[in-house]
């Protein structure tokens, strides 16, 4: 048996919670227990890689893939749990350097942010029918010149109707802000004329990605940005109002540029990784926090999972 069959035997057969990492600079994703044992590779050679989900139920990974940030060659592809039958959905060119992705099983979408793109986008979970919700700059002056028209972080609220961004601003810019948008259009508006955008916090030190916690209407996102406010994870009600919500609540501080998020809600934990190769857990009020690996290259993307066994129990 090959270590691929192995892997795919051991996901299919174990009730057990994986993460999926992306580690950037080598063109990699990793798959782990959620006690961080047992890292396996499972999928090599992409190009930059940078967000990640999971449709545990259908058995599929899904990945964006920066390409080279001065190109217009981002993609999108998608794999087995074990990283076989990859194929690409999102061609190079037709989005330009996709950044974090989520999955809204709902309406069988997929939604990134496109940071030189100056977009949020997105497509069916085949790929097809691609869409531009948000334009927040010339699409003739592509790649956008203004990282304060960057979107990197994107998370969706089905519930509540709207999808949520961040726009990174420079490195430690201090001009970063977290926006949301109904998911439909105004009647007679499109991505480039929408006037239902709300700012929810500007400035920010440079926000990153996003999650959202559903039980308990909040959202999370990470900071790269310099301390105090920066290198942390923060929170803030869902449902708050510009201007309302008071400042963002920081639960967990210290981290060496902070990429990627993901919660698991119902374990009162969420997992942490940042450019240095750490990843960590805290629970949500980001008590007990724990690195779970250190040193294991430029971490960017993580997604959390239950994998089902094969007979659904």
């Amino acid at each position: 048996m090959t270590l691929q069959q192995t892997l795919t035997a051991e996901i299919a057969s174990t009730p057990t919670a994986r993460l999926f990492v992306l580690e950037i600079n080598a063109g990699k994703i990793h798959v782990l227990n959620a006690d961080g044992s047992a890292k396996t590779t499972i999928v090599e050679n992409c190009r930059n890689p940078d967000g990640i989900a999971v449709d545990a139920e259908a058995g599929h990974i899904y990945w964006t893939n920066m390409g080279v940030p001065s190109r217009n060659d981002g993609s999108i592809e998608r794999a087995d749990l074990d990283g076989g039958n990859r194929v690409t959905i999102v061609p190079p060119g037709a989005t330009f350097t996709p950044k974090q992705m989520q999955i809204e099983k709902g309406s069988g979408k997929i939604y990134w942010s496109d940071r030189e793109g100056m977009r949020v986008m997105r497509a069916n979970l085949d790929g097809s029918d691609i869409e531009t919700l948000i334009q927040t700059g010339d699409a003739e002056t592509r790649p956008g010149p203004d990282a304060d028209h960057w979107c990197v972080g994107i998370a969706v609220d089905p519930a509540g109707g709207r999808f949520y961004w961040t726009q990174k601003g420079p490195d430690n810019g201090e001009s970063g802000r977290l926006c949301r948008a109904p998911i439909d259009f105004r009647p007679g508006e499109d991505a480039a004329t929408r006037t239902d955008i709300e700012i929810l916090f500007y400035p920010l030190p440079e926000p990153i990605d996003l999650d959202i916690d559903q039980e308990n209407r909040r959202l999370y996102w990470t900071d790269r940005g310099n301390p105090p406010r920066g290198n942390s994870v923060s929170r803030t009600g869902l449902d708050a109002e510009p201007g309302k919500a008071g400042p963002p609540e920081i639960v967990v501080t210290d981290l060496m540029e902070a990429i990627g998020l993901a919660l698991d809600v119902p374990g009162d934990r969420m997992f942490v990784t940042d450019l240095t190769g750490s990843i960590y857990t805290a629970r949500l009020d980001g008590s007990n926090r724990r690195p779970l690996a250190m040193a294991q290259g430029n971490l960017t993307g993580i997604a959390y999972a239950e994998i089902p066994t094969e007979n659904g129990s």
